[in-house]
């Protein structure tokens, strides 16, 4: 896909346009291959101007926040890729009990940012990659604890660029989903409604919350991954709790499993992390013998979290 000159030109003044881009480097995964153009989108102004833009010329495009729960094929993707990801700026603001926050501001600014409001307890969403709009969509949480029960409204973009402003219990929100994930909808900004909280011992579960990912999961930056590749499988037995996808993989073997430069971390084997020379087709093979391990001894079959972008073999 070929782009205009003269619809970059007409693109708001704060977009940032890298046109030929790789993908490899907007993943935490570091692969993907290329794609006519990446638009850094810094406000959810830039974002729909944007959208709305590249609909009125029947340009195909996706968003992407952060880029942490993407694997993308190393052919590329034949479409515009507009990031919406603000890495040094969090826009997070106070309203009495409620936060208002960007879509793309980092989820783990805002778990600091609560806590430094005296508003809690979302603690349990530090240290977790991503932006806030992805983790409403695709309802992140940790520890029995997830987004979706603090938030009390959003504003979306849809696939045209149109805004609308809609209440929680409009989004449906489940285990690690969200209608968000069928519609496609972009979160441009949230209202959380939160308690007041002592910030001491929000602060001392913060640092616990982080000391215990350091030990347990790799840090992206120096082992590229996508954090947990499997949704936790749904309850089977009277205790009514999902059971860790990670334990099935372990007792299947899989941790042992490596396809190329993409192997399973050594602390935790529903994460894989990737060497230089691996490619997002060796990370898709790895996924489909976790998957084909697991099915053969416990006969059922794992869920994907990460998102699949692109044609894979």
């Amino acid at each position: 896909m070929t782009i205009d000159q003269r619809i970059i030109e007409k693109l708001p003044a704060e977009a940032r346009v890298e046109l030929n881009a790789c993908l490899r480097n907007y993943t935490t995964f570091k692969l993907g291959g290329p794609c006519p153009a990446v638009v850094m989108c810094p406000d959810g102004d830039t974002l729909t101007q944007a959208a709305q833009l590249f609909s009125e010329h029947r340009l195909p495009y996706i968003v992407i926040g952060q880029g942490s729960n993407l694997l993308v094929s190393d052919e590329g993707l034949d479409c515009i890729v507009l990031r919406y990801c603000s890495e040094e700026q969090p826009r997070v603001q106070q309203e009495g009990s409620r936060i208002r926050v960007s879509g793309n501001t980092l989820l783990d600014d805002l778990a600091r940012s609560a806590i430094e409001f005296g508003l809690g307890d979302i603690s349990y969403c530090s240290g977790i990659p991503g932006t806030v709009g992805g983790a409403i969509a695709g309802n992140a949480g940790a520890f029995g604890q997830q987004i979706g029960d603090v938030v009390e409204s959003v504003r979306l973009m849809n696939s045209d660029g149109a805004i609308e402003e809609v209440r929680a219990e409009t989004l449906d929100f489940k285990y690690r989903s969200s209608v968000l994930k069928q519609s496609g909808a972009i979160v441009l900004d949230a209202v959380l409604k939160l308690k007041p909280a002592d910030i001491p011992p929000m602060m001392k579960e913060r640092e616990r919350i982080m000391e215990l990912r350091r030990t347990k999961h790799p840090d992206w930056k120096q082992n590229p991954c996508a954090g947990s590749v499997f949704r936790n499988v749904e309850p089977s037995s009277a205790a009514d709790r999902r059971q860790a996808a990670g334990w099935f993989l372990e007792e299947a073997g899989a941790k042992e499993f490596r396809v190329g430069g993409a192997c399973l971390f050594d602390k935790h084997a529903n994460i894989i992390i990737t060497e230089p020379d691996a490619s997002a087709t060796d990370v898709f093979h790895l996924t489909e013998k976790m998957i084909a391990a697991v099915q053969k001894k416990f006969g059922f079959k794992l869920v994907r979290e990460i998102k699949v972008l692109g044609p894979f073999s």
